[in-house]
């Protein structure tokens, strides 16, 4: 069972192992329909394509962040249309060092499936590994899956304020340094970050190459983060609670307690214009 990566070689070897299904999740959010291009493209093959907007977030709400959490039951049958079962590997891959597609990750682990993994690299090193892609979509079978929900897996904004106000949590936010400061907010309304919370760029997870960092190295760049805090403390935020995953895959991967999503991040925080905003 593989719970956080898995590397190419690894795939390749479960190509046409009907107990395993891949899952295409590249997405981009300034252009929704650029994930699907690319998918039809070329992807890797026997995939599925997963759209963050579609199936890996519901209808937004007046106060909620853009990429809400989808009904349960609407989530569990997008996974059996997938193929996939309760005993199922699932891998999933995005172009952007795991961002996007570490969303469907955290997803499956609050629905009770643990057999998720990311591909290391994603489809740039399969690509570079000369690996081949295909443009014909799969035909699935479809499967039964029953969900076991785990909502104590991610936090509300009424969590964060009272974590922060009793220094119960450690609030860190995944995006990059020029949004968490305020110098540019490309997607939001506002710019800037909730006060009291620590900058940590999903890309801190990553060598250049877009591969995960060694579990020793990615250690220590947490430690560099939250310093003495304990990392089961940890509430990870971004935007919109996607890129947020990727901080709890990169806990897990480097040996420590994953912590919590806070699932409606900056976009939902920035709903009340009484909550605070801090610039720097």
């Amino acid at each position: 069972m593989h719970t956080t990566l898995v590397s190419g070689d690894t795939l390749k070897a479960y190509l046409t192992d009907p107990d395993w299904v891949i899952v295409d999740c590249r997405f981009s959010l300034l252009d929704p329909a650029a994930g699907r291009r690319a998918y039809l493209d070329g992807h890797i093959p026997g995939a599925v394509y997963a759209d963050l907007d579609v199936d890996l977030a519901g209808p937004i709400e007046p106060d909620s962040g853009r990429h809400p959490l989808p009904p349960v039951k609407e989530f569990s049958e997008r996974l059996e249309r997938w193929g996939i079962a309760n005993t199922t590997q699932v891998v999933v891959y995005d172009d952007v060092g795991g961002a996007i597609a570490a969303r469907l990750w955290w997803m499956l682990r609050w629905v009770g499936h643990r057999s998720v993994a990311l591909l290391d690299g994603g489809i740039g090193s399969w690509q570079e590994a000369g690996l081949a892609l295909e443009q014909q979509e799969p035909t699935v079978v479809r499967t039964t899956f029953d969900t076991c929900v785990d909502d104590n897996l991610w936090v509300s904004t009424a969590d964060v304020e009272r974590g922060l106000a009793d220094s119960s949590i450690v609030l860190v936010d995944a995006r990059a340094q020029k949004r968490f400061n305020g110098e540019t907010e490309p997607i939001d309304r506002l710019a800037g970050h909730v006060p009291g919370s620590i900058n940590h760029p999903f890309d801190n997870n990553l060598y250049e190459s877009g591969l995960f960092l060694a579990p020793e190295e990615l250690r220590q760049r947490w430690s560099d983060t939250i310093a003495d805090r304990p990392p089961a403390q940890v509430v990870a935020m971004c935007g919109s609670g996607v890129t947020a995953c990727h901080e709890l895959v990169g806990l897990e991967h480097a040996g420590l307690p994953a912590g919590k999503l806070y699932v409606g991040s900056w976009s939902e925080w920035i709903r009340n214009p009484d909550r605070p905003v801090a610039t720097s």
